[in-house]
């Protein structure tokens, strides 16, 4: 398990990433930063628009700002407050959720992808983004995030559970980017 989280995994991020510096234009940077921005944020409207299967589409406006932070940690920021801009026009509920949560998360992983090498940094940047954001938007914007059953009162236990959950949901995501990254780059060079 210890080699399991001290590996390094982001070879395909790197490459994929220099792909896009090696290829890059003005124009086609905009192009991508505003595919994946619309791309994220009708993910991310899912949850409003299509109750029920909608909240299980959501998380996945997490990929597009993971892509986008890989592309350039400018390009991903870009993407990042894109998106903002478009749910304020699709979906305003949702933006209590995508900037602390699933945008957040995209883009701290995608830039960890770049700037950190093993599993474990990019489960702990991940998850540390995570839990900020989600202690942000329940404790001070006081918020129900997750829902009637955690209090918007700090307790310690339930502190400790959604860093727990934050952990696990950041290594999903750690192994979804590798995933992705890695089918990604085989797509560029071939």
């Amino acid at each position: 398990m210890t080699m399991f989280l001290f590996k390094a995994v982001t070879q395909d991020a790197r490459a994929v990433h220099g792909h896009f510096q090696r290829a890059n234009t003005n124009a086609r940077e905009i192009i991508h930063i505003a595919f994946l921005g619309a791309l994220a944020a009708v993910l991310q409207s899912a949850g409003g628009l299509l109750p029920g299967i909608g909240y299980i589409i959501s998380p996945l406006a997490t990929a597009p700002m993971l892509m986008a932070a890989v592309y350039s940690i400018r390009s991903g920021i870009t993407a990042y407050f894109l998106t903002i801009i478009l749910l304020l026009v699709l979906q305003p509920s949702e933006l209590a959720v995508f900037p602390f949560t699933t945008g957040l998360l995209g883009l701290v992983l995608g830039a960890a992808f770049i700037k950190l090498e093993k599993r474990i940094g990019l489960i702990l940047a991940a998850s540390a983004s995570l839990f900020a954001g989600i202690a942000a938007v329940l404790y001070g914007l006081r918020f129900p995030l997750l829902g009637p059953s955690v209090s918007t009162s700090i307790k310690f236990t339930a502190l400790v559970y959604i860093y727990l959950f934050c952990f696990v949901y950041a290594f999903i995501w750690v192994e979804l980017g590798i995933v992705i990254l890695r089918k990604f780059r085989r797509m560029l060079s071939g």
